[in-house]
């Protein structure tokens, strides 16, 4: 039996005010995802079967490269939130759980930052 109080048992172990900010963050990125995909998924299926001129005429307009590039930051920022907590809820050993979630970082920044670079290609050189 101990006779430490609950919070002496957990004094040391961390702040208790960042996790409350990352599941904020992680709810209202997946608010704005929801009319973002629905955009995207329509936007893209409205041009199938469209030629290349066509397709990069409609990138080039600021209005559909502003939405292409919110649309991939707020996915790959929600995903980076989302596996951060896969991987420190999952992962037990200290050293194998610094090397995934840096490791998810680093992919995960270059697969965004490509996917940006992608979409403003096109849509500069459309």
């Amino acid at each position: 039996m101990s006779l430490l109080t609950p919070f002496k048992r957990a004094s040391g172990l961390g702040s208790t005010s960042d996790g409350v900010k990352h599941w904020w963050m992680q709810r209202m990125t997946a608010v704005a995802l929801v009319p973002l995909t629905l955009w995207v998924a329509f936007a893209v299926a409205s041009h199938v079967g469209a030629d290349y001129a066509t397709v990069a005429a409609w990138f080039a307009k600021p209005f559909t490269t502003t939405m292409l590039t919110l649309f991939v930051f707020t996915a790959f920022f929600h995903a980076s939130q989302g596996l951060t907590v896969v991987i420190e809820d999952y992962i037990h050993h200290d050293g194998v759980k610094v090397t995934a979630l840096v490791a998810m970082k680093l992919v995960l920044v270059l697969l965004g930052t490509s996917s940006i670079l992608s979409v403003l290609r096109v849509a500069f050189a459309g």
